[in-house]
């Protein structure tokens, strides 16, 4: 960044920002940009254009080092991240129990596409608890679409045995999302995430037994339940780390 004697600076667009974080970066306001840069009031943005800006008297170079990635995002938006990604959990699941169940040659795309979302959910948490921690959520989260899988598979094949093994490993699965959760944020607590991810587990075992069983009006009905759990616990996941971490939000 160039800086002339009136104290205004080039900057180079990188990926990631809009006006609304460009402007809360450098303590001014959009109005102020557009002002400066006529060209981007009605023309979006791009990576590599040079815009012209006057910092506010807040900015410091020093203290305002970090991407602006990292705290780029509202209350809401951060809501609704973490809905859409509960929301596709749920959906890509519904998929690859589809295949499974009726054989569909599309089997190793969707669950290559379902075992993407712990890795979004991954993405989510690092900003808060760093990579180690996030990364080991990951994997708790693997193992729970991993071993839904398995279930629906020994169903199918009427393996009583297995599916009941598999069951229990379901559920001591959820025990251990459900201890790790409540151990990094005072804001969530253990047994309701037990509760909900019993739930969660519930509904899913339900979801796959109707649909093997050819019931496909009540099939259709649960998963309705199982679209509205997801979303309150994308609600209860996403306020606990609001009220944990406050300030790295935009009000």
């Amino acid at each position: 960044m160039l800086q002339d004697s009136e104290g205004s600076i080039m900057y180079t667009v990188k990926q990631g920002d809009t006006l609304r974080l460009i402007a809360q970066h450098f303590y001014t306001t959009i109005y102020a940009i557009t002002t400066m840069n006529p060209e981007v009031y009605l023309n979006p943005i791009y990576i590599g254009q040079v815009i012209y800006l006057k910092p506010g008297k807040s900015y410091s170079p020093l203290s305002n080092f970090k991407s602006m990635s990292e705290n780029v995002k509202t209350m809401e938006e951060f809501k609704e991240e973490f809905r859409l990604l509960w929301e596709q959990h749920v959906e890509w699941t519904r998929f690859v129990i589809t295949s499974i169940v009726f054989g569909l040659p599309n089997l190793d795309a969707v669950t290559k596409r379902l075992l993407k979302n712990p890795i979004d959910l991954e993405k989510m948490f690092i900003p808060y608890y760093g990579n180690e921690t996030a990364s080991k959520f990951a994997g708790l989260m693997t193992s729970h679409l991993a071993i839904a899988a398995q279930l629906v598979k020994a169903a199918k094949a009427g393996n009583k045995d297995l599916a009941s093994k598999t069951e229990r490993d379901w559920y001591a699965n959820a025990d251990e999302i459900a201890s790790f959760l409540g151990s990094i944020n005072p804001y969530w607590s253990e047994d309701e995430w037990k509760r909900m991810l019993y739930k969660h587990l519930a509904l899913t075992k339900d979801e796959a037994v109707n649909m093997l069983n050819k019931k496909y009006p009540e099939d259709i009905s649960i998963y309705d339940e199982i679209e509205k759990q997801a979303l309150a616990m994308a609600d209860m996941m996403s306020d606990g780390i609001i009220r944990q971490f406050p300030n790295k939000f935009l009000n």
